[in-house]
């Protein structure tokens, strides 16, 4: 018995028949299941039905499986502790970005470059989603490690965090529009934007979630006319007079989201005052493996807290 077969036979069970598992593997199914039906002839049982449509356990083959995968998890405990003690680290990460979540602040592609110049022998999954899913996906242990616009007021328990970005939220406007008189307006108080259209990101996000606790504040419901996940679309169709976006203040004055809004004009939202904050965040307990605290820490040295 060899280890490499409980792994095919825990492949095939997980994805229901011989073509995926092999697919998986990066096998040819014929030898894959060749090696199958070799661990089945030395136990002299068969572990798998493959009368059906899809291929399931056996009887014996499902009292099996807690052992495969019991023999699979120690071995790779043991390459695990070895790799620790040398400081190799393998295994894989996965890291959660928002769309747009750092603008110019975080080259996301150029840190990945370098960390994995640093440790090439892991692999690094990188997956984009809304705050509020990525938020549940770090509870759940989907992912490791995210960047985030928190959706919260309070911290959920379960999550740490730390602020890498925290600037007031804007509306920016066409040159022309009404909001902009008196000449040079710099703020525009929330309840002026009451009856206007709104350009916004979708609800999960981090700004819509302040945008809305804000209106409900102010006693009213903001009316999002458009809904893009870029916050370079949202500055597009404002400049083209299509609603009001709501951004983040970019870091000139006049200048709306992560680059310039092109004929736009931004005036910064009060009373009450918005603001948009981008949150590293991972779990309570810590990252779960080694290559995750890595790059959690590789993350905090590039990221550093942002003050208020």
């Amino acid at each position: 018995m060899e280890l490499r077969q409980l792994r095919y036979l825990v492949a095939v069970v997980e994805e229901g028949g011989f073509t995926r598992a092999a697919a998986r593997l990066h096998l040819a199914q014929p030898g894959l299941s060749a090696q199958i039906r070799q661990l089945e002839k030395e136990l002299g049982q068969p572990l798998l039905d493959r009368s059906g449509r899809s291929v399931t356990p056996t009887e014996v083959g499902r009292a099996v499986l807690p052992y495969a995968r019991a023999a699979l998890a120690a071995a790779d405990a043991v390459r695990q502790t070895v790799d620790e003690h040398t400081g190799l680290l393998r295994g894989k990460v996965t890291l959660g970005l928002v769309s747009g979540a750092t603008g110019h602040a975080f080259d996301v592609a150029a840190f990945l470059a370098e960390f994995h110049g640093a440790h090439p022998a892991l692999e690094v999954a990188l997956t984009e989603d809304t705050s509020e899913r990525m938020q549940a996906a770090l509870l759940a242990g989907e992912i490791d490690i995210a960047l985030l616009g928190p959706t919260w007021e309070e911290p959920p328990p379960g999550l740490t965090h730390r602020t890498v970005i925290d600037v007031p939220l804007c509306a920016a406007v066409a040159s022309g529009d009404p909001l902009l008189v008196p000449a040079g307006r710099a703020t525009v108080p929330l309840a002026e934007l009451r009856d206007r259209p709104l350009i916004c990101l979708p609800r999960g996000t981090g700004v819509r979630a302040a945008l809305e606790r804000g209106c409900a504040r102010a006693g009213f419901r903001p009316r999002v006319a458009f809904e893009a996940a870029s916050p370079q679309v949202l500055a597009q169709f404002a400049a083209r007079g299509l609603g009001i976006a709501v951004l983040p203040l970019g870091p000139d004055p006049g200048e709306a989201g992560p680059g310039p809004g092109g004929g736009l004009c931004s005036l910064r939202i009060v009373e009450p005052g918005l603001r948009a904050r981008i949150v590293l965040a991972w779990p309570a307990t810590g990252p779960a493996s080694p290559a995750a605290r890595a790059l959690l820490e590789r993350l905090r040295d590039t990221l550093p807290a942002s003050p208020r």
